[in-house]
């Protein structure tokens, strides 16, 4: 049996969240299985966390170069990967891509071939990077009375989001294009579930199968799970837990960091228990009514308030950052310093371009 604090330090620690790792940006991600990018900048708070010297440059020129992409995954939301992940992830997110399009836009579609406006979009993507409204606007001249055809067309064509969006210190709409025209190779055949099972569970487990199914979205991994050799254990409600034999489970009494999470990280969004990082009623707070993930502090390993980046001007000084951090509850002396102290290199890292910065908490 594993401890509600076991399996925290066991998941902070695949996480890369006990210890910041001397390795590469983009080893890092494809360790990580991915990492939610809907806030196209927080893979870079993400991998700021995790990594010893991390830069923004280390990231911007992987998207620029073309080794890692922006495409709708895990959950059907947008995901950091490298491109070898984007061809081999992408087929086997296939079916939930097909159920979310039939439950969301199924009646607005009805009557429409799909693999011809998926033929469509791919030449009029192949003549420039369009976004969703531009896509919605050209294919609606073949299809006229249609709407929710750039829908369809995210669900059924593999699309990544091409830079400038997604690169620090730019800015651009999301646009798109065919994944395999703009990485040159083609798709995997979608056969890959178990060694996607595997990963995540290098990365997130131990962890029971409805977590594997709340991380990526997909169904009936049960069956992918009985073919796979793995070891098990229980949490401290009974729930069955898989891991790989031999993995890393570095016990309750590991110290603990503090952390500043981004928006959407994946250490939030990948178990369908989240009490191993989360009370339920601090969840309330994170996750808001209207889909944000809020930015968060770890504390001991588990989430204890929110932190965010304020801009505006004071002064002779011109633009100031400031860091507020709210926390959840009372907090000890020495763990307020320890927040100031990550937060000044927090600041440092994210809005040094800012002539002054300063840190408040909130409450």
């Amino acid at each position: 049996m594993l401890t509600r604090r076991e399996l925290n330090r066991a998941l902070l620690d695949r996480q890369m969240l006990l210890r910041r790792q001397d390795a590469k940006a983009i080893a890092a991600i494809e360790h990580l299985v991915g990492m939610q990018s809907q806030a196209p900048l927080s893979p870079y708070v993400g991998l700021w966390n995790r990594l010893v010297d991390f830069r923004h440059e280390d990231l911007a020129d992987l998207l620029t170069s073309r080794a890692a992409v922006r495409i709708a995954l895990m959950r059907g939301t947008i995901h950091l990967v490298s491109a070898e992940d984007c061809l081999v992830l992408r087929p086997v997110m296939q079916p939930l891509l097909d159920r979310l399009l039939r439950t969301s836009y199924g009646r607005r579609l009805d009557g429409v071939d799909l693999g011809e406006v998926a033929s469509a979009a791919r030449a009029l993507m192949e003549e420039r990077p369009l976004s969703f409204a531009e896509l919605e606007e050209l294919l609606g001249e073949r299809w006229p009375g249609r709407d929710a055809l750039a829908q369809a067309v995210r669900a059924v064509v593999p699309l990544v989001q091409v830079p400038p969006r997604g690169v620090w210190g730019a800015s651009g709409q999301a646009r798109h294009v065919p994944a395999e025209s703009w990485l040159g190779r083609p798709l995997g055949d979608g056969s890959a579930a178990g060694d996607m099972v595997l990963r995540y569970l290098r990365a997130f487990g131990p962890a029971s199968v409805k977590d594997m199914q709340t991380w990526s979205g997909l169904t009936g991994l049960r069956s992918v799970v009985k073919g796979l050799d793995l070891v098990t254990y229980r949490d401290e409600n009974g729930v069955e837990l898989f891991d790989l034999p031999g993995a890393p489970l570095p016990g309750a009494d590991a110290e603990a960091p503090v952390r500043f999470l981004g928006e959407f990280d994946n250490l939030l969004l990948s178990h369908a228990d989240r009490t191993r990082v989360m009370t339920e009623e601090h969840r309330s707070r994170v996750f808001t009514v209207n889909g944000i993930i809020r930015a968060t502090i770890l504390v001991d390993g588990f989430v204890a308030g929110l932190w965010r980046i304020e801009r505006g001007r004071i002064g002779r000084a011109g633009e100031t950052a400031v860091l507020e951090i709210e926390p959840f509850g009372p907090m000890s002396a020495a763990t307020r310093d320890a927040l100031a102290a990550e937060g000044e290199r927090l600041l440092e890292f994210a809005a040094g371009d800012a002539p002054a910065r300063d840190i408040t908490f909130l409450g």
